[in-house]
């Protein structure tokens, strides 16, 4: 009896080889397309659909009748919606940095779209991802980075559950980029040359501060001051939702060196600068843990934690504090460690787990 999974295809490459590879491997192999863009009109779609827009609903769709796959489009909207985009605004209104593609694969990606593949029959669902599910010898299951380090997305799904990864497939994760595209090329699939979507999917021009003023009118921060660390005013910064940890352009300021934020302090709405040395750091408390390759943490363990996707990872000790509360304590200083971003810890290839940095 063929084992039946999902895809979830996006219309890019990635998904699209994904697909034909587990149909080589013997799976029964369904694709599916989220819809999760707002109701907005059809040229919007088009234009800011990235990674779920019309386009790819037309890209997946001609992919799946060339690998003669059933495909469907299932709509996601208000998970997607109350999941990644009110927590986006929410976040930033407290002064945080989030990622909002953890939050999609996590509570989009995984729990609504395996359950309504659950609901229909399937025993597995796959994604395009550059990762590897892998079972460890103690039982549990728990990501592999994939062969290439360049496109490795591990960091980006480190909170799913051992239910999640049990019924997860990533065939993409033994591949290069360059190999996906060439065997996207070989078997003649329109996707094989599209370029990657870089920006995050629902806020297409990046302007952030915009896009939260659309979603939250009257709840936008004003402007406040800018200060040193020792609370001295030196200007007027534009409200803190324009502001990330470590950023140095766009600020407006004028001290005769460069000058980066260092810290947001919503409660009294003000931005502090300071130098570069300023932004460095070396301890890490996170929250909302999640555990992979071990049930829990004990005491205190040696890992490779990475504070952001393109941070390579930096040796660090990490222990519990709280029930759910671990302290990092980083063998040299990292630049920008940024309230709301993901610190996620490695042994070696394989992820042990992670948090949010409060």
């Amino acid at each position: 009896m063929k084992k039946k999974v999902v895809v979830g295809m996006s219309g890019g490459v990635d998904s699209s080889v994904a697909a034909y590879l587990l149909k080589e491997q013997g799976y029964e192999v369904m694709g599916v397309t989220m819809q999760i863009w707002q109701d907005e009109e059809e040229f919007v779609q088009e234009e800011n659909g990235g990674c779920c827009g019309l386009s790819a609903v037309d890209d997946a769709r001609r992919v799946a009748a060339t690998l003669e796959i059933p495909y469907y489009v299932m709509n996601f909207k208000r998970e997607f919606k109350e999941n990644v985009m009110d927590y986006f605004v929410a976040e930033y209104l407290k002064g945080r940095t989030p990622n909002p593609c953890i939050a999609c694969n996590r509570y989009v990606k995984w729990e609504s779209l395996l359950k309504r593949s659950m609901e229909i029959g399937a025993d597995y669902i796959a994604t395009g991802h550059y990762a590897k599910v892998t079972q460890l010898p103690n039982g549990r299951f728990a990501l592999q980075k994939s062969v290439t380090a360049a496109k490795d997305q591990t960091y980006a799904l480190y909170n799913l559950t051992q239910y999640q990864l049990s019924h997860t497939l990533m065939p993409v994760g033994d591949y290069s980029k360059d190999q996906i595209r060439a065997i996207a090329e070989e078997i003649g699939l329109r996707t094989a040359n599209k370029p990657d979507s870089q920006e995050i999917c629902f806020v297409p021009d990046n302007d952030y501060a915009g896009f939260i003023d659309r979603e939250a009118p009257g709840q936008i921060p004003p402007p406040g001051n800018f200060v040193l660390a020792d609370g001295t005013v030196i200007g007027q910064h534009k409200g803190i939702t324009h502001y990330t940890i470590g950023q140095r352009k766009g600020l407006g300021i004028a001290l005769g060196k460069p000058v980066f934020v260092t810290e947001i302090r919503p409660d009294t709405n003000e931005v502090v600068i300071g130098s570069n040395d300023d932004v460095f750091g070396t301890t890490v408390y996170a929250t909302n843990l999640n555990f992979m390759s071990i049930p829990d943490l004990e005491g205190e363990m040696e890992v490779v934690g990475k504070i952001r996707y393109s941070h390579k990872g930096a040796p660090c000790t990490i222990r519990k504090v709280e029930e759910d509360k671990v302290v990092c304590q980083f063998h040299e200083s990292v630049r920008a460690i940024t309230p709301g971003q993901a610190v996620v810890f490695y042994d070696g290839d394989i992820v042990v787990g992670g948090g949010t940095i409060i």
